[in-house]
């Protein structure tokens, strides 16, 4: 694999594709309880969805970051997901876009999706030489996402927990971790 190239890997079945977020406690309690976010959640922001699990585990160091001690694995309808994947902007201009800065600009400002690719991660926070994917979600988009899109919440963190601890105590987790999978871009 070359470095630096693009891949989402997940755990998908042919219905659903699991996405991680982290959240405070509020949240992600009233969430797991619903199954769906609730009045705790703010509407009006982006929200970042991540199909990696170790890059969720970067972003929130394993759930003890501030307001992102809880981790939710999110089933999302596999159809969101694609369309969601097929129509972010990505968050940066590259020429290899075919556009210009200011028609990037553009799409930027009227669209509710954005998609930025990041290093993987290993479970020590270590970047590995390919690059996973982040998409934002606002506005319309976050909508849907709330009271369509999701399939199913679950609160993972003891799970995260366990996994860290074992970590920390240098026992290979690598057997124990989601079974990601690269997913077929749409």
């Amino acid at each position: 694999m070359e470095a630096g190239e693009r891949q989402i890997r997940a755990v998908y079945t042919k219905d659903t594709v699991r996405v991680y977020q982290a959240y405070g406690r509020n949240i992600a309690e009233e969430a797991v309880k619903k199954g769906a976010f609730g009045e705790n959640f703010k509407m009006g922001r982006m929200t970042w969805i991540k199909p990696s699990f170790l890059w969720m585990m970067y972003r929130c160091g394993w759930a003890t970051k501030e307001s992102q001690e809880y981790v939710l694995a999110i089933e999302l309808e596999r159809e969101a997901f694609d369309y969601i994947v097929e129509n972010a902007v990505p968050s940066s201009y590259s020429e290899m876009l075919g556009i210009s800065r200011s028609q990037w600009e553009e799409r930027v400002k009227n669209s509710a999706l954005r998609c930025q690719w990041d290093p993987e991660r290993d479970i020590f926070g270590n970047p590995l030489n390919y690059r996973s994917i982040q998409l934002g979600l606002r506005g319309d988009a976050v909508r849907k996402y709330v009271d369509g899109w999701i399939r199913g919440i679950s609160d993972i963190t003891g799970y995260v927990k366990e996994l860290d601890g074992k970590r920390k105590k240098g026992i290979d987790i690598s057997g124990l971790l989601p079974q990601e999978k690269i997913y077929p871009t749409p």
